[in-house]
């Protein structure tokens, strides 16, 4: 990795450990902690994208309701402000994980998923939602053979679909990026960024106007029944609610059926200093869409409002005991690991210093895609295990918990996708043994185009490991 100076010092050395979007939005008045016992039509736990959307589709279904939502730090703090804010046309992580795992509604899956991301650009302004949102499309790019004959295969399956795609080689790959490390590319239009922090912001304005009551500060330590209601205790008071959406995303659930659900995996960012138009010139990127190779370990990348670069993604890393510490939010290998990787990626950057190097927490379900259910007679319902893909799909996940709690029959509640169960992590030690395995055999893939027996084999069990 290049030094930044006589000192030997790294790139990312000086770099904030907050994420970069957090400095882009100013901070908002805190909302108070529950101090008092009070009562609720709906409570909602957890104040990242999913709870907000939750709330702001409940007022929209419920006008008299009393909706209620408790977040145990600041809204957003965790999975959804740590985010690249890449916003997909999908709620299946993709077009051919749908074919791949649930290919008997693959094409109810993809269509949804389509329509999702219309309807939530119409939400953003019907809302008047100033969320730095672009529909700018994507480029997926290959670093190998066998990646460009997947990105063939993947155009094949869009045009099955008929989502508009083109495939990229040499000059037209050139004229939107220009890598020694790619190879082939293909470009999808209908793909959106967001800008994380300012989304949650947002979306926590229009819910305080829709007279949704949030409270911040305010942890819930446990569940219980009391008769035909639910009780969240906080460490302050008591919410007593009829009805109860878990939105806590890579948390410890709430609900102890989940906790073999899913694992905390963890992420890692790097933000350049601002680039100049000659810099961008020299690695061929002139437009604003976003970008992602081809791996198991895979980068993703994008611009920022004010012409920085965030490169992110690559390490998974799962701590033994699904041990979630604060600490772990920084962990300079992985740093040190991104910064060499974007020094052979763009030469010509090789030098540019690094403004922000944070982590997140990603809640990774064995089969990649979120699931949703209900507990306790249909008073609770749940959401979790986006994988790392939940900025659009989690307002699919909202709308189809809101869905459970009325008992309603929709596309949605037919799904089979989101209702059913995760295979479950095994308990320690064998599941840290498990994922080093899969983490092994991914990485020999991306050198060798060879996929294991061992992978193979949780391929036809449906079982995945991604970020």
């Amino acid at each position: 990795m290049r030094d930044d100076g006589p000192s030997g010092a790294p790139l990312w050395a000086r770099a904030s450990p907050e994420p970069f979007w957090h400095s882009t939005v100013a901070a908002a008045p805190p909302c108070p902690p529950l101090t008092s016992d009070s009562t609720c039509d709906l409570a909602i736990v957890g104040g990242g994208f999913t709870g907000l959307w939750t709330a702001l589709k409940a007022r929209a279904r419920w006008p008299d309701a009393r909706i209620v939502l408790l977040e145990g730090g600041r809204c957003g703090q965790d999975a959804s402000g740590r985010t690249g804010g890449f916003c997909a046309p999908s709620i299946s992580h993709g077009v051919s994980n749908a074919l791949a795992r649930f290919p008997a509604e693959a094409a109810e899956l993809i269509r949804l998923g389509r329509q999702n991301l219309d309807d939530y650009v119409q939400d953003l302004s019907d809302y008047k939602m100033e969320t730095g949102f672009q529909r700018c499309g994507k480029l997926n790019v290959a670093a190998t053979p066998w990646q460009a004959d997947g990105l063939d295969r993947m155009a094949r399956h869009y045009q099955r679909f008929g989502i508009d795609c083109t495939l990229l080689t040499g000059d037209a790959l050139r004229a939107k990026l220009d890598s020694p490390a790619y190879t082939a590319g293909l470009y999808e239009p209908n793909y959106g960024l967001i800008n994380p922090a300012r989304t949650v912001s947002e979306l926590r304005r229009v819910c305080v106007e829709q007279d949704i009551v949030i409270h911040e500060q305010s942890t819930v330590t446990a569940l219980s029944k009391t008769g035909s209601h639910v009780a969240l205790k906080t460490p302050k008071a008591q919410l007593s609610a009829k009805q109860v959406v878990l939105a806590t995303n890579a948390r410890v659930p709430l609900l102890k059926r989940l906790r073999a659900a899913f694992i905390p995996i963890y992420d890692y960012s790097l933000v350049t200093e601002p680039l100049s138009e000659d810099q961008w010139a020299s690695i061929g990127w002139s437009g604003p869409h976003g970008i992602a190779d081809s791996g198991n370990q895979f980068h993703y990348f994008r611009k920022t409002p004010d012409n920085r670069m965030l490169w992110a993604g690559y390490d998974a890393i799962y701590h033994y005991g699904s041990n979630r510490d604060a600490g772990n939010l920084q962990r300079p290998e992985s740093f040190a690991r991104l910064a060499a990787q974007f020094a052979k990626a763009f030469p010509p950057l090789a030098h540019v210093r690094f403004s922000h190097a944070w982590g997140g927490i990603i809640d990774t379900s064995a089969r990649t895609t979120f699931f949703v259910g209900r507990a306790w007679g249909g008073r609770v319902a749940y959401a979790m295990g986006f994988t790392g893909q939940g900025v659009s799909a989690s307002r699919f996940a909202a709308l189809t918990m809101l869905d459970l709690l009325e008992g309603a029959d929709t596309e949605r509640t037919r799904l089979r996708m989101p209702r059913r169960w995760p295979v479950p992590f095994p308990p320690e030690p064998f599941r840290s043994m498990a994922v080093r395995r899969a983490q092994r055999d991914l990485a020999r893939e991306d050198r060798t185009g060879h996929r294991s027996t061992f992978l193979r084999t949780l391929d036809r069990f449906g079982i995945g490991f991604d970020s």
